[in-house]
């Protein structure tokens, strides 16, 4: 890919929606050639989180190769992304395949029965593992989580927010659910005010790596009959190994449920600005992953973990071109 002058990148730790309304972020899309941006907003999810590491990333990348600046913004996650997007209030959004799934075809409780038909899909990210940790060392499953404990399970809005109540639910689990960003659960647990954080992010988390600089901590997922029930109610999670060694201080694998992640764009983005963002994308993946070490999932095969969603004509374009054999269900 050719490079060209390095153009101006900016990280914007504000409420999506506020920064959107005033900065007119959504204004830049289009489907004619003259609506190819200048300027993107990326949102990402709270700080803390690999989401706005990889967002960063992400911007730093469109501006080395493409010459587009970048506002990176903190927002509620994949949920709230979903809405942005197909709102054009956000030009490029990070979700997992779970909102994504529920906002196209307007299920969940979240949608109010509104589908999303504007968002496509526009390039793989990776698999977004769900765990638990605690610095109870008497907690070591769901089952040991009972109707006394706080629970932090993420921001409203982001995936472990929206989907760690429904598995608590779907599992018996009855405890106080504490909706937080990824930082300021650390800060409660180590307060004393959190029993258990559950969270899903790509692996290695920070706020985990965080916990374990400081204290000892059981980490634990779901397996067995219990991932078994939870994929076959909720059937865009997929069973997920925690390989042992991810966390230093954790040798051993961790059997758990997981989900993939994507950006996501309008519609009506300008087809040429998605193919050479998709293409950019995929021919730097060593920065990405010099960014994040999970965008070593970011291949352009994994594009085919999403089978529901429709892709972009752009990222179509790119996939097709380099021989990816895209299902009729996602053109």
């Amino acid at each position: 890919m050719k490079k060209f002058k390095r153009g101006l990148f900016t990280a914007v730790a504000g409420i999506s929606l506020l920064f959107a309304a005033a900065c007119g972020g959504g204004e830049e899309t289009g489907g004619s050639e003259s609506d190819y941006p200048t300027t993107v907003t990326i949102g990402t999810a709270s700080q803390g989180g690999l989401y706005y590491i990889y967002g960063s990333g992400l911007g730093e990348l469109l501006s080395n190769e493409l010459n587009i600046s970048s506002n990176v913004e903190v927002t509620g996650g994949p949920v709230h992304n979903m809405q942005l997007v197909q709102s054009k209030d956000q030009d490029v959004g990070l979700v997992t395949l779970g909102p994504a799934y529920e906002g196209f075809k307007g299920e969940g409780d979240w949608t109010g029965g509104q589908k999303l038909e504007d968002v496509r899909i526009a390039f793989p990210m990776y698999t977004t593992p769900f765990h638990w940790w605690s610095t109870d060392l008497n907690i070591n499953s769901i089952d040991d989580i009972s109707t006394k404990r706080n629970v932090g399970v993420g921001p409203s809005g982001g995936t472990s927010g929206t989907y760690l109540p429904m598995i608590h639910d779907l599992l018996g689990v009855d405890a106080n659910a504490v909706q937080a960003g990824a930082s300021d659960m650390v800060s409660q647990q180590m307060d004393g005010q959190l029993d258990v954080i559950g969270f899903a992010a790509g692996v290695p988390i920070p706020a985990v790596q965080e916990v374990l600089a400081q204290r000892e901590v059981s980490l634990f997922g779901i397996s067995g009959e219990q991932r078994a029930e939870v994929i076959e109610n909720l059937p865009y999670f997929d069973e997920y190994t925690i390989p042992g060694g991810t966390y230093e201080q954790i040798p051993e694998d961790i059997e758990t449920i997981a989900m993939f992640n994507f950006g996501i764009v309008h519609a009506d983005a300008d087809e040429q600005f998605v193919y050479d963002l998709v293409k950019a994308y995929h021919e730097n993946n060593d920065f990405m992953v010099s960014t994040a070490r999970a965008a070593q999932e970011a291949l352009p095969e994994a594009i085919l973990n999403n089978t529901v969603v429709p892709l972009h004509p752009g990222a179509i374009r790119y996939y097709e071109e380099i021989g990816i054999d895209l299902p009729d269900s996602v053109k």
